[in-house]
């Protein structure tokens, strides 16, 4: 889906990871990324993180050639980064299918579906048992 603002095109895709779910407008401009009305640098402070969410542009060679404004909640910042990483993925497909084979070849268009396993009755955890004594 695109939307058009006074002569600027902006792509949106949707990155989910865990429960974080993140939402990511593209725009054509300098390489800005905006998490949630602060800097990467300010909202992510981990290097790695930062990394991850810039992974998309570094396999499609497009760094510094489109700004980035991301609404991500829930989950924690490790969900969260994956989550940014899925969305600014499948809007840059938007942008132009031509980015389609890197990005596959990558895995970053695949939604990851591990999540937290539900606690069973009975037991503490999801797994977890009480320790089992014969007498």
């Amino acid at each position: 889906m695109t939307q058009k603002k006074k002569n600027a095109v902006t792509y949106l895709g949707t990155g989910r990871r865990k429960t974080s779910v993140a939402r990511v407008y593209l725009t054509p401009g300098t390489g800005v990324i905006t998490i949630n009305h602060k800097s990467i640098e300010e909202y992510l402070p981990s290097e790695l993180l930062q990394m991850v969410v810039r992974s998309p542009f570094e396999a499609t060679a497009t760094q510094n050639t489109f700004d980035v404004k991301v609404n991500v909640f829930g989950g924690g910042l490790t969900g969260q980064a994956g989550a940014i990483r899925h969305g600014i993925s499948r809007a840059l497909l938007e942008a132009s299918a031509d980015y389609r084979p890197a990005l596959k070849a990558a895995g970053f268009l695949t939604r990851d579906p591990r999540a937290k396993e539900r606690k069973k009755p009975g037991l503490k955890k999801a797994r977890k048992a009480s320790q089992f004594s014969k007498r």
